[in-house]
């Protein structure tokens, strides 16, 4: 995002000395009615939130985080209602109820379309009958409760492909796929064989589109790889769902008109494991997306049709001549990208992202398909942003960008990314600061919630975070974190991505592209402080409830002047809160560790 300018209303100059003076008596009016309209704002900035229903948005300026506030705020408490059990698996923003108001070209009714104000809901999302607390990780990869996520439809229309099946009580995940027919480990043993970056540091961060249930990341964790599985809300498969309920990074999105929430050069790997994506198709705008968000010598891992299709084509309903026009479509499409094939065996096909930026001289070409993005093309502007037909040329400034020049994992933890200098008062000091200040602030959170570093603690959100500093801090204990930037911040995410984290960025006013009961704890540091000006905080915290498990903790980091209008709103949620001292224990911050009760529900009203 750029920055706003602010400029006089038409545009013309201010008058010139030598203009017509302004009679005394209309400036003395002029002035009382600005004083008086100042006196308004101030007034209503003081009691903003004394409103009783907490019903109204939040809208008028923010106080600086650094600003002392003496008037505590004050609420009524409101208990929230539970919604009806139909309301189970609610995902706001891509909810199948209001799919037939969007199109159908490239499947734009699966992209976000969050409700508007006035459908928002203020009721509690229950989990489903017979709803228990999910299994713990390590075993949690192999194995989940049915009654977690009791969706069967997978389990029957994919049973020849083991991607899980039922047993009792229990879904149970042998690793199968379609292209896994000898188990997602023997894939990836073949993928290693063909990248031995996998094997030694290099690559770290990685995106898998079209994810089924997330087995592929999830055997990478093993090896050292932290995977953003991919996959749309299906109304019938829940997978993002059944990877979250194993303990795997997941959330909901789809490549389809919009760009997907991350910056660009960042994924160390990209893959898809016959994902369905049309990627020679509406000129190969799909792929673009990948070149995008793949950092240069990055790599493009491709298993499925048209891969090997010598001998595939049989089972994929079409003509050898067919799969051999696809395949020599897709390899001029990605050598047109600044792509080089680096290896290829039996069913998987690797490409490699070019390291050096002169390849993308030859687009400046004209009438050269795809052009190269123009300047006003922000590559990083990924909140709501439409595709480019062009490719985003990585910054030639940027000469540590590449994966070769990184640090390996886990070494690149610590060190302070090229691109924290071009973030707005970034620097390596103010980078390596935030990193000893989590490390104090984390030693200090293990005391006030001894869960973390348990295995009580698997999915973990950074609900508002910088440079993925609490992240890094816990980087030891078992559990992953996802990192979110603000769509309205200062643009760090890239920086998360060079030290080999992962995030995405959103926008607190609406709803999280996740499933209910998908995470164990929360943390945010500020966030009402922050953007209270723009989100309402009862429904930041409504969203916080459907997303956070039953059982599962929120730590809220906040100045005095909220916490405690916080603590009431969570006690309407049901949740058992207590307020805490900061490590440095200053009255002007404190910290909330909170509880979310496990209840089951007693509503069956229906939509």
């Amino acid at each position: 995002m750029g920055n706003m300018k602010y400029k006089d209303k038409d545009g013309k100059p201010y008058p010139h000395r030598s203009s017509r003076v302004m009679p005394m008596t209309l400036m003395l009016l002029i002035l009382c009615g600005f004083s008086f309209y100042l006196g308004g704002i101030l007034c209503s900035e003081k009691n903003r939130f004394l409103a009783k229903d907490l019903k109204k948005d939040i809208s008028r300026p923010v106080h600086s985080s650094k600003e002392a506030i003496s008037a505590p705020l004050k609420v009524q408490p409101v208990m929230f209602p539970e919604c009806g059990i139909d309301y189970q698996d609610y995902t706001p923003c891509t909810d199948p109820k209001r799919w037939r108001k969007y199109d159908l070209h490239r499947l734009t009714f699966l992209e976000r379309h969050c409700p508007p104000i006035f459908e928002r809901k203020e009721c509690l999302v229950p989990p489903p009958n017979g709803y228990r607390v999910p299994i713990r990780w390590p075993k949690s990869r192999g194995q989940c409760w049915y009654r977690n996520v009791p969706y069967d439809w997978i389990n029957k229309q994919k049973s020849n492909q083991n991607w899980l099946r039922k047993e009792g009580d229990k879904f149970l995940f042998p690793g199968g796929g379609t292209m896994f027919p000898k188990g997602v480990s023997a894939y990836v043993d073949l993928m290693q064989d063909l990248i031995p970056e996998m094997q030694d540091g290099s690559i770290r961060t990685a995106l898998d589109t079209g994810c089924g249930v997330a087995s592929w990341g999830g055997d990478l964790l093993d090896r050292g790889i932290l995977t953003v599985s991919l996959a749309p809300r299906d109304n019938h498969e829940a997978q993002v769902q059944f990877a979250l309920e194993r303990g795997i990074p997941a959330i909901l999105g789809i490549i389809s008109t919009q760009r997907l929430p991350f910056p660009s050069n960042s994924f160390d790997m990209a893959h898809c494991s016959r994902c369905l994506i049309p990627w020679t198709e509406f000129g190969g705008i799909y792929l673009l997306e990948i070149h995008r968000i793949l950092r240069p010598g990055g790599f493009w891992v491709l298993s499925g049709p048209p891969v090997n299709y010598e001998n595939r084509w049989r089972g994929w309903n079409t003509t050898i001549e067919e799969q051999r026009s696809d395949y020599e479509k897709l390899h001029e499409l990605l050598t047109s990208m600044c792509f080089e094939l680096y290896n290829k065996k039996d069913d998987i096909a690797v490409w490699q992202k070019s390291l050096d930026n002169s390849c993308y001289d030859n687009l400046a070409t004209p009438d050269v398909y795809p052009p190269k993005c123009d300047d006003s093309t922000e590559p990083d502007s990924a909140w709501y942003t439409p595709l480019r037909s062009c490719v985003s040329v990585p910054n030639s400034n940027l000469k540590k960008l590449g994966l070769k020049y990184l640090p390996k994992w886990p070494l690149r933890l610590h060190v302070a990314p090229e691109r924290t200098g071009t973030i707005h008062g970034g620097s390596s000091g103010a980078f390596n600061q935030d990193d000893n200040k989590w490390k104090v602030r984390a030693k200090h959170y293990k005391k006030l919630l001894h869960a973390i570093g348990t295995d009580k603690i698997r999915n973990v959100m950074d609900m508002n975070t910088v440079y993925g500093g609490f992240a890094a801090a816990v980087i030891n204990d078992p559990l992953w974190v996802m990192n979110v930037v603000s769509s309205y911040a200062l643009n760090t995410l890239p920086v998360i991505y060079d030290r080999g984290l992962i995030g995405t960025y959103h926008d607190w006013c609406e709803a999280f592209s996740t499933y209910p009961r998908t995470y164990d704890l929360l943390h945010l540091d500020g966030l009402f402080t922050a953007e209270s000006h723009r989100c309402d905080m009862k429904y930041v915290l409504l969203e916080m409830d459907r997303i956070l498990r039953p059982n599962g903790y929120a730590i809220i980091r906040e100045s005095s002047y909220f916490v405690d209008v916080v603590a009431t709103i969570a006690k309407g949620m049901r949740w058992n809160c207590r307020k805490e001292n900061t490590e440095y224990k200053v009255e002007e911050e404190k910290v909330l560790i909170c509880q979310k009760k496990l209840w089951y529900s007693s509503n069956k009203s229906l939509r």
